[in-house]
């Protein structure tokens, strides 16, 4: 599937220091590995209602640890699903008599324009679930031959041949002594009595008769008349669930294990643990050695979400006429690990900052360059302190707006534009 384009990032003297993220897993923040290369797999959207303020502050958090990366020399590999098949994108196509398929190439086609919009580095593969089946399909039968995955009757008058993934059988063979074994809970920390209501929250189906496990996973949903499928080989005609997707994504594309598994705060349970699962099962290798998660957005003191219709739209502000860079910079006020609020205040703050920060680039004073690079690398460095990067641009835009207009440095300039842009994404 075609990804978004890039606009080059502009190359800056001096050194990244070492970086240091929170690790999900183990809830303090850690060094990354150090090395030559580095590789991220961020969960990509289900195009039926895109781009939220939610989605849009995930992406411009793991695209500053992209941007950091590749400032600290790294080679980076970057992979992003898009799930264009789903059950909520053809339910949202049946409210809107819409072809499923239209609305998903509309929608994916809308985030794409957001994202470029925001600066935000494209992924180096994008691949959608549906052009992915045919990679799927033999690995959910590599794990019912392994005895870690099994069909289900059908419930309801549904037909028989659903396929779930085994906790229980996962977790009990992963303890060989092979290195990184998974158990269930293993990424979240939760435990089962704590799953089982996110579960159902969250796509799961716990209630779901014939389940060996009510934690089991849906791997391949067998096909229902109306409804899109396509050939599962011996697995019967479907579509695969949405865990398994990932998790086949990843390790096609992305070395095992690869560095860090990112998305939402909402994907650490199901999501992201059932991915590990899965793909434990499928190598005995992990499937990400880091895990990171964003916090979660919401509307002047609400949840945000599509089923309270209360979404903060980039579109839509684009169309309002917004800089997308005021909008990249109201998301990196926050800590990307805080959860916040979408305010007007919020982004009339930004405004004003970009304003200052525009204004201010004539007048950079001579050998001040230098010294913000440095803060503004220490920050990022330091679990992608973009706050405490924002402030100090601040201080160095108090400070040439202060000095007469006539001592401004041309030299420091561009290389404070150029630094801004590079590590913050920021188009001055």
């Amino acid at each position: 599937m075609k990804t978004w384009k890039s606009r080059p990032v502009p190359e800056l003297p001096g050194e990244m220091p070492a970086l240091f993220l929170h690790e999900t897993t183990a809830n303090r923040v850690t060094a990354l590995p150090a090395g030559d290369t580095a590789s991220l797999y961020v969960c990509g959207i289900t195009p039926y209602d895109a781009t939220h303020m939610g989605h849009a502050a995930t992406y411009v958090a793991f695209d500053l640890l992209n941007r950091t990366w590749r400032d600290a020399g790294r080679t980076v590999s970057y992979v992003q699903n898009v799930t264009d098949v789903d059950d909520p994108l053809l339910e949202r196509a049946t409210r809107d008599g819409v072809d499923w398929r239209e609305l998903a190439a509309e929608q994916t086609a809308l985030f794409h324009e957001d994202m470029e919009a925001l600066n935000v580095l494209a992924p180096d593969n994008y691949i959608g679930a549906v052009e992915a089946i045919e990679w799927i399909v033999p690995q959910i039968e590599a794990l019912v031959a392994a005895g870690v995955a099994y069909t289900v009757p059908g419930s309801e008058g549904g037909p028989d041949g659903d396929v779930y993934f085994s906790v229980d059988a996962a977790s009990a063979s992963s303890q060989d002594g092979i290195d990184g074994p998974w158990w269930l809970g293993q990424v979240s920390g939760l435990s089962p009595e704590e799953m089982l209501p996110i579960f159902a929250e969250r796509g799961g189906d716990p209630q779901r008769s014939g389940k060996r496990n009510p934690l089991d996973a849906l791997l391949w949903r067998v096909a229902r008349d109306g409804e899109p499928h396509w050939d599962g080989a011996s697995l019967g005609e479907g579509r695969p669930g949405w865990h398994i997707e990932c998790t086949v994504i990843a390790q096609r594309f992305l070395p095992e294990p690869f560095t860090v598994q990112g998305g939402g705060s909402d994907l650490i349970f199901p999501h992201h643990e059932m991915g590990a699962g899965h793909a434990f099962a499928l190598s005995h290798v992990p499937m990400a050695q880091h895990y990171a998660h964003t916090g979660m957005v919401g509307l002047d003191g609400e949840k945000m979400s599509k089923s309270l219709g209360n979404l903060v739209l980039v579109s839509k502000l684009r169309a309002e006429g917004v800089d997308p860079s005021a909008i990249r910079l109201a998301i990196l006020a926050n800590h990307y690990r805080s959860d916040w609020f979408w305010t007007d205040a919020l982004l009339e703050n930004a405004q004003a900052q970009l304003a200052a920060w525009r204004a201010a680039l004539p007048q950079t004073p001579e050998g001040s360059a230098p010294e913000l690079m440095a803060e503004l690398r220490a920050a990022l460095a330091a679990d992608l302190d973009a706050p405490r990067a924002l402030a100090a641009v601040d201080a160095w835009a108090a400070t040439a707006a202060a000095a007469p207009a006539a001592d401004g440095c041309e030299r420091d300039a561009a290389l404070v534009s150029d630094a801004i842009e590079a590590l913050l994404g920021v188009a001055l």
